[in-house]
């Protein structure tokens, strides 16, 4: 913890030599917020910190007015809880990384080997409706890669299947809410075949021979390719594998993704 003066907010250090505080730790009233706001800062500059963040519930959102008045910046929120920073350094410059700027996709060539044959779907929802395309979907907050489209496949198709590798991905930018955006293609292994399609998202689903998926008027161009890509791997069997492991610093879990032989897995 910070050292405590009266008066001020305690906050957390953190291994930059930085403070944060959480308004839901230490809860301010409106009217003491100001004087006890200057009051941290004047002794956070003393102490040479260096960025200042604080984390607004939405219960004490009346502070971000204040925050804002003394040069604090937005960095990032959540649906209950926004986050501001201000750097105090005023000889070095800021070294604050944005917040996440990149979504992440997951796409599914579910493919049945013995008959060729993928999973394909066309939403209700899109501008492209009369297409057809693959099964996928977005990664959810703390969910792995690997995870996200097995369950994106289940929720779309009633298909249960198992990842095997990954194919491709493709990278872009200036999409939803801003942002760039990496969508992962990854070949899976049906281990049911029955559809049963979620009636809110997909207006239909099949199986589909490949070559006709990559021949088939009502495909994209972008999928053509990428379907080209499964032709691809059928010969050489190389695809991207994951590996969990141990980050050695925080010893965290971490999925560790890499090129390899796939034929005999």
């Amino acid at each position: 913890m910070a050292q405590h003066q009266e008066n001020c907010f305690c906050g957390q250090v953190d291994r930059y030599n930085g403070i944060t505080v959480d308004s839901k730790t230490e809860p301010c009233d409106v009217a003491l917020f100001p004087e006890r706001l200057e009051a941290s800062l004047n002794q956070w500059a003393k102490d040479k910190r260096r960025t200042i963040w604080f984390r607004v519930d939405l219960n004490q959102s009346y502070w971000i007015p204040e925050l804002t008045k003394r040069g604090f910046q937005f960095h990032h929120a959540k649906q209950e809880q926004a986050t501001l920073y201000r750097w105090l350094p005023e000889v070095e410059m800021c070294n604050v990384p944005p917040y996440a700027h990149t979504n992440l996709g997951v796409g599914a060539v579910v493919l049945n080997e013995e008959t060729k044959e993928i999973l394909v779907v066309r939403e209700r929802h899109s501008i492209a409706s009369t297409h057809w395309k693959l099964p996928g979907g977005y990664v959810e907050p703390g969910e792995d890669m690997t995870t996200a489209v097995e369950r994106e496949v289940l929720e779309e198709t009633g298909v249960i299947a198992k990842f095997k590798c990954m194919l491709a991905f493709r990278h872009a930018h200036r999409y939803a809410f801003g942002c760039s955006d990496i969508y992962t293609i990854s070949c899976l292994i049906p281990q049911t075949f029955d559809i049963v399609k979620c009636d809110r998202e997909i207006s239909e689903c099949k199986w589909m021979k490949l070559d006709e998926f990559i021949s088939h008027p009502h495909v994209h161009d972008n999928n053509r390719l990428l379907a080209s890509k499964v032709m691809e791997y059928l010969e050489h069997g190389m695809g991207i594998t994951v590996t969990q492991a141990i980050h050695p610093i925080n010893k965290k879990p971490i999925s560790v993704y890499s090129v390899a032989d796939t034929k005999d897995s």
